[in-house]
């Protein structure tokens, strides 16, 4: 915390000897009635109790002055420390790596942005100063006590030692309970976010119901978890309110005893009782001022428990002995293993060795978990290789910095992410100095003209992820933000899976241009995409299978065959399981898609695929030849 506290903390000195002495002043006014009751008033003298009611007024007025200031002192610079904190925390976030993501729910992230950040700063404004403020109030008081009657002082001082046992236990049980609770509300948040964002599932299936018993759930044990704290705040608060009450009562007894054997004066009995009865607030704010001390240090806590984690490691020194590699893309020996996979579990990628000559594409091709996705997040390093390299025209991407990797490739995922932004600033987060032009030719290559038929054109908004448009719109727009920087590697990841088959069309004639003068790697699940590419890689359990031309694979590889076709069963370790007369009906269907490609410019696909460019469904003509044919069993096919 010291960090963000020093630049302030001239500020926060200063205001915690302002509040000291506002606090102090409390006390000179039992000193002002001992003098008023001795004096004036045993003389019975009308000007002087005038006068002493002049010094207790001006002493108030001096009080609330100086607390006033104590919190004009705090105020701004305490904000600046909770934006200052939060900037950190959003900025370090952006910089952890996607697997810290992938393990830590959003709403537990929200929740130290937010909540815990505002207790951290409530803390640093009235508890951390009024724990100084009041122990030397109390400090002083005592010192006042004794010297005014130490007997009478000893009776006071007589529940101090009980009282500071009792707070020790109350912090060792409230910080376990607040701890609890601030973990409760970062799940609820987690439950509220989810459901908005997933409205539409929730609508759509009408999951409502079991929605809102989940949010009633966590609810309860967030409230169950509140009493708690309640129940354990009003015991300490009520102890530590009758003890010194009982202590001061006795005081009183005693006192009167004494005035009363002559042995002590009335006004000094005001004036003690006056002081021990100043005292009475710092003594019992102990309680709540512990409370909110225990929960901003759980807060403190939950911040540099993400504060800590470390950031995505940067660019590697020491492997210049490494030979040299080609131009291009290369993986050579490529090994990944999620990080929080056990020591045992067999790597997801091995043994990755592709060349991508400059200006080639290559379609990546495999099965679902294969790890096509896995393999194409290495090359922007979004994860870290475990094993092997992946050089870019001959320059391991370990030793580069980031932000340079991250201007020389380009991606597009799957599943198309935008911002709460206008539609010009979504497709130039792909380049930051893209002017119009270059944003404009990046929508023609995507297909994405729609945009001009928006309210605002490029400056409309397209709200919350952008949902107000349709998923094709979507994946156009993420399309455009992974070309128009015109990058020298880009990697995409079934870039065209939610287009009609006319606009898909479109786009593939278009894409073409672009791929001409880049090297790329695409992922692709059907012919249509595959066609772009000049080579395709076969990725099969983690390993490339087989690496050649569409017609090559097909002729050479019955699993890509199968891929290809979608015909067939498959066998017990779930691969395709075919004869050879299979092959050769798949290779039949994968030339007629490529002559109806090439043809017609349409490729069968599974009807009700994806979106056209209004959102909804379009129809799919699907060629005669384009369907796979059943083999007869008499040609050996397995069924």
């Amino acid at each position: 915390m010291w960090p963000y506290v020093r630049p302030v903390r001239v500020r926060l000195f200063t205001a915690a000897f302002v509040a000291i002495l506002a606090s102090c002043l409390s006390l000179v006014i039992p000193l002002v009635l001992k003098w008023m009751v001795d004096g004036p008033v045993a003389d019975r003298d009308p000007g002087g109790v005038w006068l002493g009611a002049l010094y207790l007024l001006l002493l108030g007025i001096a009080e609330a002055l100086l607390f006033g200031f104590r919190r004009w002192l705090v105020a701004r610079p305490l904000a600046g420390v909770e934006a200052s904190m939060r900037a950190d925390l959003y900025r370090h976030l952006q910089r952890l790596p996607v697997a810290f993501h992938d393990r830590w729910a959003s709403g537990q992230l929200l929740s130290r942005g937010t909540t815990d950040l505002m207790l951290l700063r409530m803390f640093l404004a009235f508890p951390l100063t009024f724990l100084v403020v009041n122990a030397t109030t109390i400090l002083v008081g005592f010192v006042l006590l004794f010297a005014q009657d130490w007997t009478l002082g000893l009776v006071l001082l007589a529940p101090a030692v009980p009282l500071m046992i009792l707070c020790s236990l109350f912090e060792t049980k409230y910080s376990v309970v607040a701890r609890r609770a601030q973990d409760q509300v970062g799940d609820l948040t987690t439950v509220v976010e989810e459901s908005v964002l997933g409205i539409r599932i929730v609508k759509g299936f009408g999951r409502h119901r079991s929605q809102a018993r989940a949010f009633r759930a966590l609810s309860g044990r967030l409230r169950t978890t509140e009493l708690g704290k309640a129940r354990l705040l009003a015991g300490i608060w009520g102890l530590i309110t009758s003890i010194p009450e009982l202590a001061i009562g006795a005081a009183l007894v005693l006192g009167t005893i004494q005035v009363a054997d002559g042995s002590l004066s009335a006004g000094t009995l005001v004036a003690f009782l006056s002081t021990a009865l100043a005292l009475r607030w710092p003594v019992e704010s102990i309680g709540f001022l512990l409370a909110m001390s225990q929960e901003s240090a759980t807060a403190t806590d939950r911040f540099f428990e993400v504060m800590d984690v470390a950031e995505e490691p940067g660019a590697v020194t020491g492997r210049e002995d490494a030979p040299a590699t080609a131009a291009g893309m290369v993986f050579e020996g490529v090994e990944f293993r999620y990080p929080d996979a056990g020591p045992d579990t067999p790597p997801v990628l091995a043994g990755i060795d592709l060349h991508i000559r400059p200006g080639e594409t290559l379609a990546l091709v495999g099965g679902t978990g294969s790890g096509k996705t896995t393999l194409t997040a290495l090359v922007p390093r979004l994860h870290e290789v475990t094993g092997g390299r992946i050089t870019l025209d001959g320059e391991d991407i370990a030793t580069m910095e980031r932000s340079r990797l991250r201007e020389l490739v380009s991606v597009a995922f799957e599943e198309p992410t935008l911002f709460s932004a206008t539609v010009g600033a979504n497709v130039t987060m792909g380049a930051a100095d893209a002017d119009e032009d270059q944003v404009r030719r990046a929508l023609s290559v995507a297909q994405a003209d729609f945009v001009h038929d928006l309210p605002q054109g490029l400056e409309t908004e397209v709200g919350e992820q952008g949902l107000s448009l349709s998923g094709g719109q979507r994946q156009r727009l993420a399309l455009a933000r992974a070309v128009v920087g015109e990058p020298r590697f880009l990697v995409l990841d079934d870039p065209l899976s939610a287009l009609d088959v006319h606009t898909e069309t479109l786009v593939e004639a278009a894409l073409r241009q672009v791929l001409a003068r880049t090297t790329a790697v695409v992922v692709a699940h059907r012919p249509s995409t595959v066609m772009l590419a000049d080579r395709v890689a076969l990725l099969s359990g983690g390993r490339i299978a087989a690496v050649g031309t569409h017609q090559e694979l097909l002729r050479d590889s019955a699993e890509y065959a199968w891929l290809m076709s979608g015909a067939g069963g498959e066998d017990g370790d779930g691969g395709p399981r075919r004869t050879e007369g299979a092959r050769a009906d798949a290779g039949a269907t994968g030339r007629s898609r490529h002559r109806a490609d090439e043809d017609e410019g349409l490729t069968a696909r599974r009807p009700g695929e994806g979106d056209d460019e209004d959102g909804r469904n379009a129809g799919r003509r699907v060629r005669a030849e384009d369907v796979p044919q059943q083999v007869p069993a008499e040609e050996g096919s397995a069924r």
